[in-house]
């Protein structure tokens, strides 16, 4: 077994061990887990850390269980949130799992049938049962409240002005995460859980727990909260998450993503969200240091993690229509654009609603009358005979000439370039 301590170190991937946890990975082949919300069916990349860190122990000879918290996205976690969360039924809760469980699958081996074979479990199928005076009774008497008052995520909603302090739902949440370490170590031999830093005061409810309980030793790991050099919050846009699942961010737009991270996120960023080897890296940091402009080392970034989510297909089609938008691309690459990656390539390019039955009109007229590309039929000439206009990025020099049915991209687009830099979409329904 490879000494996944080690591993994560250089990575940049611990920000709190509790002792004697490297001790007990080298002795054995041993059991953690990893906690996932499951408030939407797909993970975004918020996500990644925790699930990179499973892929790392199980590349290390370990066991990974990822836990999807159905009971406890039931009462949601109030660390580092500043309000309660929406609460979920169990049908939701079920759905959600399948999708996070297909993306799982493209990280970690749950199939193989080898001793160290990924684990899923649902924390709701083991707290669904349980009564409250049971709960109470059993699990509730081990931990005090002084102890559990004394953790940051309690004291810094309770110190909160601007609310009501916290209801008694959210009070109980670290002790069912306790519990969940408590059962995985009782049931599953699961002695380690990892999380965000932001979990340490849960994570070690657990180890409390397990100790006073049982008698019983496990362990805890957590890695720093990723952030961006400029201060602002990782894996967060304008437009909200990147999801994994292709129907809620597109391959193309997952890939612009990690290709346009600074050069100082993406040193630090190849070592979290990649499988690549300590002397790997160090050669592509290096390469990129000695022309940065080339950002080399975004490229192989964006590569790598495209692949590992989408596949080399969706990363192949990401780097050509990259090219579309900036590169000399052919109409041909154009139109093998699907229709979410063209509207992804060219999204906030001003879009004109045409009629289909204007198709075959004459290029003035459709770029000056029925559209505002330009704003007169003038000007549009003088453009076209100037050489400066493109349809579908192939140059366009007939004033006379139509737009047809058979220059429709997905069945309902047309690209105009003017000039260099300037792009519209035709609409045509």
């Amino acid at each position: 077994m490879k000494n996944f301590v080690e591993e994560l170190k250089w990575r940049g991937m611990i920000h709190t061990i509790m002792p004697g946890t490297e001790e007990q990975l080298m002795k054995e082949r041993t059991s953690a887990y990893v906690g996932i919300d499951p408030t939407a069916d797909s993970l975004h990349i918020g996500h990644l850390v925790g699930i990179m860190m499973l892929k790392h122990f199980q590349a290390c000879g370990h066991k990974p269980i990822a836990l999807v918290g159905g009971a406890t996205g039931m009462i949601g976690d109030p660390s580092m949130k500043s309000q309660e969360r929406k609460l979920l039924d169990e049908e939701t809760l079920r759905h959600n799992q399948e999708g996070i469980k297909a993306q799982l699958a493209k990280f970690l081996d749950f199939d193989s049938g080898e001793p160290n074979a990924a684990l899923l479990v649902n924390n709701y199928d083991w707290m669904k049962n349980f009564s409250f005076l049971e709960f109470i009774r059993d699990i509730g008497k081990h931990i005090t409240v002084n102890y559990m008052m004394s953790k940051d995520s309690v004291k810094q909603r309770l110190n909160n002005e601007s609310r009501e302090g916290m209801s008694f739902t959210e009070f109980s949440y670290q002790l069912v995460q306790g519990y969940d370490f408590f059962h995985l170590y009782q049931e599953m031999n699961c002695k380690l859980q990892m999380g965000g830093s932001d979990q340490w005061g849960n994570i070690t409810t657990g180890t409390e727990l397990i100790r006073r309980k049982l008698g019983g030793e496990a362990y805890a790991l957590t890695c720093p909260l990723i952030t961006k050099a400029d201060g602002k919050k990782f894996g967060k846009t304008e437009k909200g998450n990147i999801w994994l699942n292709a129907d809620y961010t597109s391959p193309y737009t997952f890939y612009q993503f990690w290709l346009n991270v600074s050069d100082e996120d993406a040193e630090k960023y190849i070592k979290i969200f990649t499988m690549l080897s300590k002397e790997v890296i160090d050669a592509a940091v290096a390469e990129h240091q000695q022309a940065p402009h080339l950002r080399s080392l975004q490229k192989l970034l964006a590569k790598e993690i495209t692949i590992m989510v989408h596949g080399e297909q969706e990363y192949n089609k990401a780097v050509e229509a990259s090219g579309i938008l900036f590169g000399n691309a052919t109409s041909e690459a154009l139109k093998r654009l699907d229709e979410k990656t063209f509207l992804a390539v060219f999204d906030g390019v001003p879009q004109f609603n045409l009629s289909k039955d204007k198709l075959g009109g004459n290029i003035l007229d459709i770029l000056a009358v029925e559209s505002k590309v330009f704003a007169s039929k003038g000007e549009a000439r003088k453009m076209v005979q100037a050489n400066g206009l493109s349809i579908n990025k192939e140059k366009f020099t007939d004033i006379n000439g139509t737009l047809g049915a058979e220059l429709l991209i997905n069945g309902k687009y047309i690209l105009v370039q003017k000039g260099k830099k300037q792009y519209f979409i035709l609409k045509y329904e």
